[in-house]
């Protein structure tokens, strides 16, 4: 029992450990922000590299959720001769879940994996311990423009794949379910408010505010060369979508009991 209770304490001691030093680097992040010089070709390069480079994927995935989506919900609307509630289901659906974390899950395994591998590159190769040397704080030169491009660029490809999702369900409503076409855009557009786009957006920067920190962090801790490297992505990529689950169902029980 002592055994299992030491175990556990360790692996709680680890966790706590992790958090902490996760949170430290998101406010040190957060102050550097603000602080001069901004270098603004390198967030450019970076908002390029992490958004525009991942338009393709997510655009690719949203498409085929919002068919699946469709698809799934016919059966049961059928039975009920519901099949008009379909466009309500596929726009609520891509807007307030689907988008954000289809988006977040997928950003988390391109751009994420890519940030802890280059960082994590960095920090093995001594070249962190470099810029240190020449008076260059490494938050600010790393973390800073992968932290403010990610924040810009992921509710911005959010609100593509929510698009991109509801054009997925109208192809099939219209196509298969023989859907009148004026009747699926009213039905979509009746059932969306702001506060829909408006709720996804905001899981959509704090899911690119933990992607980034997380990755930042892994790279950041990585040693043992190649191999080290090797873990810190894997791990980066496993942590980062974890917390986009997990912040998920918070934020949307936290809404259900704001807004609902």
């Amino acid at each position: 029992m002592n055994a299992y209770l030491g175990v556990l304490k360790k692996r709680l001691s680890v966790s706590f450990e992790y958090v902490g030093g996760l949170t430290i680097l998101l406010f040190r992040t957060i102050g550097w922000v603000f602080a001069p010089p901004y270098k603004r070709f390198q967030l450019f390069d970076q908002m390029k590299k992490n958004g525009v480079d991942s338009l393709s994927i997510v655009t690719l995935t949203a498409f085929f959720a919002g068919i699946v989506l469709a698809l799934q919900s016919a059966y049961t609307m059928r039975q009920m001769s519901a099949e008009i509630y379909i466009a309500s289901l596929v726009s609520l659906s891509m807007t307030r879940e689907l988008g954000p974390v289809f988006t977040a899950l997928v950003v988390a395994a391109r751009v994420g994996a890519s940030i802890t591998a280059e960082v994590g590159t960095m920090k093995v190769t001594e070249q962190i311990d470099a810029l240190e040397t020449l008076a260059t704080n490494p938050i600010k030169y790393l973390v800073v423009p992968r932290f403010l491009s990610l924040c810009i660029m992921l509710p911005l490809l959010t609100i593509i794949a929510d698009a991109v999702g509801i054009l997925g369900g109208y192809i099939i409503g219209v196509a298969n379910l023989h859907i009148s076409h004026h009747l699926y855009l009213k039905k979509t557009f009746d059932a969306l408010v702001y506060k829909d786009v408006f709720t996804g957006l905001i899981k959509a920067f704090a899911f690119a505010a933990v992607i980034s920190i997380v990755a930042c962090y892994e790279g950041m801790r990585a040693k043992g060369g190649a191999e080290g490297v090797g873990k810190a992505t894997t791990l980066s990529v496993v942590i980062s979508c974890i917390l986009v689950i997990d912040l998920d169902c918070f934020f949307t029980a936290l809404f259900y009991f704001v807004w609902r």
